[in-house]
């Protein structure tokens, strides 16, 4: 079998020509990416390196993927030349690798298929006690507002619940994930399954790296980070006051992401790549939703009344998703040690578990990500010793505190913008 180098295979990282290795073997995926069912861009984005821990988060059914691997093999490295490309900590990675095992030795990547039964069970439930509050009450402001409420939580819940089957951490067979995936976003939240795929999974790839991480692709509406504000304010760039940006994302950051980004995101992405199976689930909760309250509401009601429900939702899921991401290293390169300078955790209760469908030990998420979420805490103590010893900061903060340090974070980065702006 040939063999190659690391210059040789870091050569090969263009969207036209894409080498990866795995376990030291070279793939030449190519032609393939346009067909992996994660997209084409988030294996893309390891063009060139070393992509073996990656996989092994990603994936399930390992003797179901490598077939598919089979065809692509072209080589491996020579023998001389390290496992992991230069930009990764050999000893790092294969204590990170010995912990996984114990992991997996502990169980801890067995779900309980009772707690998301139980899961599913109470957002059913909340459903049911926003029609039973209508129907009961009438459609008042007070019961409107309660039921919106009441609907906002079942959302935010079922929002947390689809992420567990988008990873594939609910069942062992990863087709049955699937299916029950497309069920949970699409006629549980009216959204697309292959969207999310496609959007979530690049940000686990390559978590707070720009051009890569699309959750840190704001449009030049933010400038995140400490080197994107000094890029921006060298070049002149302003398409907002950035230095006033922990002002204004109160305005157009949780209020707009869900009701205006990501619906208009969604039903264009469906139609563009024609994706017709996520159309009908997501038709399928947009007719339930209406045949429930248009008899109180009216069309025009009905549709207002759901717009103020995902306005709602969106604080929930922007406040929550930004605290754990947002206010950590952003760069255009990742940073080292894998995951690690990229994430915090929030500390455990029973509260904030269920307040952030568990995305509080967003460490051990992003380690893990098919591990299911209610053993992230028992994992939690190994990453932590092997954190302590490699000299690499933990973070674990309190609830408000990370919230706030949100707006702590776009303040600085303002700052910086501003400074560069003005030569400072």
């Amino acid at each position: 079998m040939p063999t190659f180098c690391w210059e040789e295979i870091q050569k090969h990282n263009l969207r036209t020509d894409q080498w990866l290795v795995i376990d030291r073997k070279v793939y030449n995926i190519t032609e393939w990416s346009h067909r992996h069912p994660g997209g084409h861009r988030v294996i893309g984005h390891y063009a060139g390196e070393d992509a073996t821990d990656v996989f092994l988060a990603f994936h399930r059914n390992l003797d179901f993927v490598r077939k598919f691997m089979k065809p692509l093999l072209i080589g491996e490295l020579a023998p001389e030349e390290p496992s992991q490309d230069h930009s990764k900590n050999s000893q790092i990675t294969e204590d990170f690798r010995a912990l996984r095992k114990t992991a997996e030795d502990m169980n801890l990547f067995e779900s309980s298929h009772l707690f998301f039964l139980l899961y599913l069970a109470h957002i059913i439930v909340m459903e049911s006690i926003a029609w039973f509050t209508i129907f009961y009450f009438g459609n008042g402001w007070i019961p409107t507002v309660i039921t919106a409420f009441v609907l906002a939580t079942s959302q935010a819940q079922a929002g947390w619940l689809q992420h567990d089957y988008g990873h594939l951490s609910v069942y062992k067979k990863s087709t049955w994930n699937h299916i029950a995936h497309k069920f949970m976003i699409g006629h549980l939240k009216g959204a697309s399954a292959n969207w999310w795929n496609h959007r979530h999974f690049q940000h686990h790839a390559k978590p707070n790296i720009f051009h890569k991480d699309p959750d840190v692709n704001m449009l030049h509406v933010f400038v995140l980070g400490k080197w994107q504000p000094i890029e921006y304010g060298k070049k002149k760039l302003k398409y907002l006051p950035y230095n006033h940006q922990h002002e204004y994302f109160f305005l157009i950051g949780p209020p707009l992401l869900i009701p205006l980004y990501f619906q208009y995101q969604i039903i264009m992405s469906m139609i563009v790549h024609r994706d017709w199976v996520d159309l009908a689930w997501a038709i399928s909760y947009y007719a339930r939703f209406f045949i429930t309250y248009i008899p109180f509401y009216g069309v025009l009601g009905a549709i207002i009344f759901l717009n103020f429900i995902r306005f709602l939702e969106s604080h929930w899921f922007v406040w929550v998703t930004q605290m754990n991401h947002i206010v950590m290293e952003i760069d255009h390169h990742p940073p080292s040690p894998w995951q690690l300078a990229a994430t915090c955790n929030v500390e455990q209760s029973v509260f904030n578990d269920w307040f952030s469908g568990h995305l509080n030990f967003q460490i051990e998420h992003h380690l893990f990500p098919t591990m299911p979420r209610h053993n992230l805490h028992k994992v939690a103590p190994l990453v932590r010793s092997l954190c302590a010893k490699h000299g690499i900061e933990y973070q674990q903060k309190p609830l408000l505190q990370a919230l706030q340090d949100i707006i702590r974070s776009l303040r600085q980065s303002g700052q910086l913008w501003l400074d560069a702006y003005l030569h400072k």
